[in-house]
């Protein structure tokens, strides 16, 4: 349960549309619900502005679907990130209405829109083609959260005039998601050319001394470019949840 969901419940119950027992039924799994096997946070939109996200990845298809539910049932909303085409096909089975990207590997299900966080566009860069999964997940992820999203895609520094020719995009946005593999420099020449928040992605995208990714990992930590953070390695969803942290500032 999110504030909003949680001050429309108070509101009926200030006009007398529901009743206390139909307010308490509402709340009976509130903070938490105890599966079992999950323990799901019914409370965490209310605490943090955006509800528990479900990480498909070492979960059974029916896990997914008994966690998937309850959210749904108690907010009206679900998003799961790292699901497989074939647990994905059960989920929707079993909630009609979720919505299913596969190069992304994330499933959604909204009631109703989000609340808009900011007013400027959250811009996700990515560096090669081969990084579009972990774009797509942080692009998808943040218009999830409410963000105004814009794409950019197959920047990278090996053909660096693509990339200026863009620069009044980067100049227009309010926060950049920098998504880069190989030797992970495309997040300090962005981070040196804008005064916006970047938030720099390392993919495990590359050659083998790339190390899955901690390469460029450790090239975007040491960026000379000064106020770059840096989410895990092939963090999409993370980095979505900075972005919108930092569009919504001011709007708790």
């Amino acid at each position: 349960m999110d504030r909003e969901l949680l001050a429309d419940l108070l509101g009926a119950l200030a006009r007398g549309e529901c009743t206390v027992d139909d307010a308490l039924a509402r709340l009976r799994a509130w903070p938490f619900e105890d599966l079992g096997f999950a323990r799901v946070d019914h409370h965490r939109g209310l605490r943090n502005g955006f509800g528990e996200v479900v990480f498909g990845e070492g979960k059974t298809a029916e896990q997914v679907i008994a966690i998937a539910r309850r959210l749904v049932e108690a907010s009206g909303s679900v998003l799961v990130t790292r699901l497989e085409a074939d647990a994905a096909g059960a989920l929707a089975a079993a909630v009609p209405g979720i919505t299913y990207h596969p190069l992304a590997r994330l499933a959604w299900y909204r009631e109703r829109p989000p609340v808009p966080l900011g007013t400027g566009p959250a811009l996700v860069l990515s560096a090669g083609t081969a990084d579009l999964p972990v774009a797509e997940e942080a692009a998808l992820s943040a218009e999830f959260l409410g963000a105004r999203v814009e794409r950019l895609h197959d920047v990278g520094v090996a053909g660096i005039h693509r990339l200026l020719a863009e620069r009044e995009r980067l100049w227009d946005a309010a926060v950049l998601v920098v998504v880069a593999g190989m030797e992970g420099a495309l997040p300090s020449v962005v981070g040196g050319l804008v005064a916006r928040p970047v938030i720099a992605v390392p993919t495990s995208v590359g050659y083998g001394a790339s190390l899955h990714g901690l390469a460029a990992l450790l090239a975007m930590l040491n960026s000379c470019a000064a106020g770059v953070t840096v989410v895990n390695v092939d963090n999409g969803f993370g980095a979505a949840a900075a972005a919108a942290r930092i569009l919504g500032q001011g709007s708790a």
